[in-house]
């Protein structure tokens, strides 16, 4: 039987490791089992299924991701001040918390406290992994022809 490439169109069954370069793994599935998913369903962000794109089943790769195919760089206007009276008085504010903010659309939209200082909070909206270069492993496991119904 004809192995059939990773393209739009397939199922892939495979492990993945995010990690930043010194090594620190964001993400993994190699320790939970494989991960199923459609090409352009976006549970994969689609910079990282281009870099599967004509794999195999039984491939093996890993790939260095700059920021711009990754998560982009850190966007300065997605760091905003808000007063410290605007956050419930028992709320713990100090650099690394992550709260949840609701945008225009009611949509969540996470922010990660970047400075307490007096009244102010710098809250930090970008991706988390926002300008970080990163090793993303890949073994693809099995590729099949997507079941989609239209």
């Amino acid at each position: 039987m004809k192995q059939l490439p990773v393209d739009k169109g397939t199922k892939v069954t495979l492990n993945f490791a995010l990690k930043f370069t010194d090594g620190q793994v964001v993400d993994s599935t190699f320790d939970k089992g494989p991960a199923t998913l459609e090409i352009g369903d976006e549970s994969l962000p689609e910079n990282f299924e281009v870099y599967l794109m004509g794999m195999k089943a039984g491939d093996t790769a890993t790939y260095e991701v700059p920021p711009e195919k990754a998560f982009g760089q850190k966007n300065p206007s997605n760091v905003q001040m808000f007063k410290r009276s605007i956050f419930s008085p028992d709320m713990v504010l100090e650099p690394g918390v992550v709260i949840s903010f609701a945008d225009a659309r009611q949509s969540e939209l996470p922010g990660v406290v970047e400075h307490v200082e007096g009244d102010q909070v710098t809250v930090d909206f970008n991706h988390p992994l926002a300008g970080r270069t990163l090793i993303f492993d890949v073994e693809i496991i099995d590729v099949e022809p997507a079941q989609t119904a239209h």
